[in-house]
């Protein structure tokens, strides 16, 4: 079976290899001059709404996915039909606006932070003014890795705030006092089959995700985040792996985003799942039933963000993995990840705690 899939990052890569595990092979499109992904397949050197290699991964692909939330919407629909594409575009729709995001959040009982759409600086004053100080300021699309935002903390940062994101449409968000964040993944197949992987705690560095380890699979927090998630899956009708981002408050969850993929806080279920997302997602899209979701022993990992440090090429340690993505190192960019798989919490935590400091 050949898999097409628009986009060929990392997540392309890995859903390259987990192709091959499954004895699948996958054709990729992308503008780039060496994508991750090719070292996982072939690719379509192309920008991601040039119709013309979309018609030819759809001509030669059984079934077509991708790899990133910022594929053309339009491109995608205006593609035949004659072969399956998952996850639905309509998805991929809610996913690029956060306004039409939050709508849906909202819609289906899914907790939010207050918010409101600003378009001027007279709504960003009414915003201000409704949710109090401070809030975040964020650009309805387009926005990752920290980027097309700001934290407007005081009256005087209003105005630098809105200079710096408009004239694009934007959304404030009251500040939530969030103990930590999590996300779950949940993956659900064409006959309506869903499974959620443990929750995954999550530690930022400057708006990037920068340590995540798998938490608890049972208990209420898991639960819930397993309801929210689930709303999702089945509301969209939706096919493939599905993350959403959560924020915890004492016994609460509020949602904070959601991406229609894999995910960068799941690359810990390579080692540390008896499937990994990036196999479910494949199963997914091609009918078959979704794999078990356990954890093995106590999986955790590390970003390697800018740099691949000598010592991480190094490790000698069959409780960690190096991923190396094989891209050119530049300041703030995901170059690869490392992950760990513990015989204890504890073990992994120090682990995870060596790896941060490489």
């Amino acid at each position: 079976m050949r898999i097409g899939v628009v986009g060929g990052g990392q997540l392309g890569q890995m859903l390259g290899e987990a192709a091959e595990d499954l004895g699948m092979t996958c054709l990729f499109v992308d503008p780039s001059e060496s994508p991750p992904a090719a070292s996982a397949g072939e690719v379509i050197r192309a920008a991601y709404d040039d119709l013309q290699a979309l018609e030819t991964l759809e001509s030669s692909a059984d079934v077509i996915t991708y790899e990133f939330e910022n594929v053309p919407v339009d491109a995608l629909n205006r593609l035949a039909g004659s072969t399956p594409l998952y996850p639905p575009p309509a998805a991929l729709e809610k996913a690029q606006d956060r306004k039409l995001e939050k709508a849906l959040f909202v819609e289906l009982g899914i907790p939010v932070p207050d918010h409101r759409a600003v378009g001027s600086p007279e709504a960003l004053d009414a915003a201000v003014a409704a949710l109090g100080l401070p809030l975040v300021l964020k650009t309805r699309r387009f926005g990752y890795d920290g980027k097309g935002q700001a934290v407007i903390r005081e009256p005087a940062d209003v105005e630098a705030a809105w200079r710096t994101l408009s004239p694009a449409p934007l959304i404030a968000e009251a500040w939530v006092p969030f103990d930590y964040e999590v996300s779950i993944i949940g993956a659900r197949n064409t006959k309506g089959e869903i499974v959620t992987w443990p929750l995954s705690r999550n530690a930022h560095r400057e708006g990037i995700l920068r340590v995540a380890a798998a938490d608890a699979a049972d208990g209420p927090m898991h639960e819930l985040a397993s309801d929210y998630v689930g709303r999702l899956l089945e509301h969209l009708d939706y096919v493939g792996v599905l993350t959403l981002e959560l924020f915890v408050a004492g016994e609460s969850l509020l949602a904070n985003e959601f991406a229609p993929r894999v995910h960068n806080s799941g690359h810990w279920t390579i080692e540390g799942s008896e499937t990994s997302q990036f196999a479910n997602h494949l199963r997914a899209i091609t009918g078959q039933p979704l794999g078990p979701t356990a954890t093995i022993a106590w999986p955790g990992m590390v970003n390697l963000i800018g740099s691949i440090p000598d010592a991480a090429r190094e490790l000698d340690d069959d409780r960690l993995y190096l991923h190396d993505y094989g891209k050119t190192p530049r300041e703030g960019r995901k170059l690869g990840h490392i992950t760990c798989v513990a015989e204890s919490a504890e073990e992994r935590q120090r682990l995870l705690v060596q790896m941060d400091r490489l």
